[in-house]
């Protein structure tokens, strides 16, 4: 083995299609990015690498192609410069290429705002250069290693997804009441909602009557001592508001509350609009249907809701986590209205039926709950672990093979 400069083993160009300019077609059009798309014409009929010089997200990454194609002007394309001299196999060097990435990338790129990296200095680069036997031999040997890393990975994103399916088990298990043991002792769910609808009447806040629930509202049977609700009846709910002045006058003020939107913290602001621990539930979005995070979620100390949220409270706090925990279990699409923009509205979140089990019961499942949620924790880390582990001994094993001593 020996190294060789970019420039001794590649002939190498800067494609020539700008992204803006694209138009959809039968040849491949191969961009810094991961994906590739289309376009109506093309530049080369060859086999080649495309190098990404000048997307700061992607700088580095590398693509094998072989065909008719067309290359970003974000890229360069690399061609095989003296193959009787010095024969190059091309998914070989895609294979150097994004693993000595971050390597490359350091000791190439210029500029600050927008990272890019020039051709002559591309070309200077050393690789480590094989025989053509050696190239081809470890090339096999890493199609055996990527089939196996296909292999864990496809197992370790199957065992995610049923941890997921597990949580989602517990929740729907708790809120029918199977999860815990009934006690006969426990006050009835009845007088513990004639005390809320009491409390609630103190706060003064004028609601509308809420229709009675129909049996064919009520998706599953409920243990004796618990009751059917409306979401509206159990807890006071209130719409979250716009920040107060624009993003230009906020610059220069100093932020350190946390403002929410519908699926978590997205920024921090001067000011704040609620105080203690409430339960926020996504009033908008995408993730309303494809339920991708939590629909329900807890904010804490001082804080500010926009618009994109409601938010919760209730007379008792154990409550609010039994109602997060049923939120999240629950299909929202039949009270979520739009298409592209689905949203879930004040009026139809207050008319969600929900179970209400009795106080005391109500401590035992969010206890349970939270038990077995810290085991399935536990797991996703155990796998996370793994993933990460099978990817650094992969890497680690690639070095190793091409350390220059």
């Amino acid at each position: 083995m020996s190294l060789k400069k970019i420039n001794q083993l590649f002939n190498f160009e800067k494609g020539v299609l700008q992204s803006s300019k694209c138009i959809e077609g039968e040849y491949d059009f191969i961009t810094a990015a991961t994906d590739w798309k289309t376009h109506n014409e093309y530049s080369h009929d060859s086999e080649a690498l495309i190098f990404a010089a000048a997307a700061s997200g992607s700088l580095g990454r590398t693509h094998y192609v072989k065909g008719k194609f067309i290359s970003s002007d974000l890229c360069f394309i690399l061609t095989p410069k003296e193959p009787e001299k010095l024969p190059v196999d091309l998914k070989f060097y895609h294979i150097i290429f994004n693993l000595y990435k971050n390597e490359i990338v350091a000791a190439t790129k210029a500029g600050t705002s927008k990272e890019a990296i020039g051709l002559k200095v591309f070309g200077e680069y050393e690789l480590p250069y094989f025989d053509l036997s050696i190239q081809q031999k470890v090339k096999a040997e890493f199609g055996k290693a990527e089939a196996l890393k296909k292999e864990l990975f496809d197992e370790y994103t199957y065992q995610l997804t049923q941890l997921e399916n597990l949580n989602q088990a517990i929740l729907q298990e708790a809120v029918q009441g199977k999860l815990v043991a009934q006690d006969p002792k426990d006050e009835p769910a009845s007088e513990l909602l004639k005390r809320i609808k009491v409390e609630k009447a103190k706060s003064g806040k004028k609601e509308k009557p809420l229709p009675p629930i129909k049996p064919e509202e009520i998706p599953f049977e409920i243990p004796e001592n618990w009751v059917w609700c409306r979401l509206g009846e159990m807890s006071i709910n209130r719409d979250g508001e716009r920040k107060p002045i624009s993003q230009a006058e906020r610059n220069g003020r100093k932020k350190i509350y946390d403002y929410y939107g519908a699926s978590g913290v997205i920024d921090k602001i001067d000011g704040y609009t609620h105080e203690g621990e409430l339960l926020l539930i996504g009033e908008d979005g995408a993730n309303l249907v494809t339920r991708s995070t939590p629909i329900a979620f807890f904010a804490k100390g001082q804080f500010w809701v926009n618009n994109h949220a409601h938010v919760l409270d209730t007379v008792d706090r154990i409550t609010l986590d039994y109602l997060c925990a049923y939120i999240n279990s629950i299909d929202l699409k039949p009270f979520v209205t739009g298409g592209f923009q689905p949203k879930l509205s004040q009026g139809n979140l207050n008319i969600i039926p929900v179970p209400l089990p009795p106080l005391s019961e109500q401590k035992r499942i969010v206890a349970e709950i939270e038990k077995q949620f810290a085991k399935t924790k536990q797991l996703k880390e155990h796998i996370i672990a793994n993933q990460q582990a099978t990817e650094q001994l992969l890497k680690a094993l690639l070095h190793q093979a091409f350390e220059v001593n």
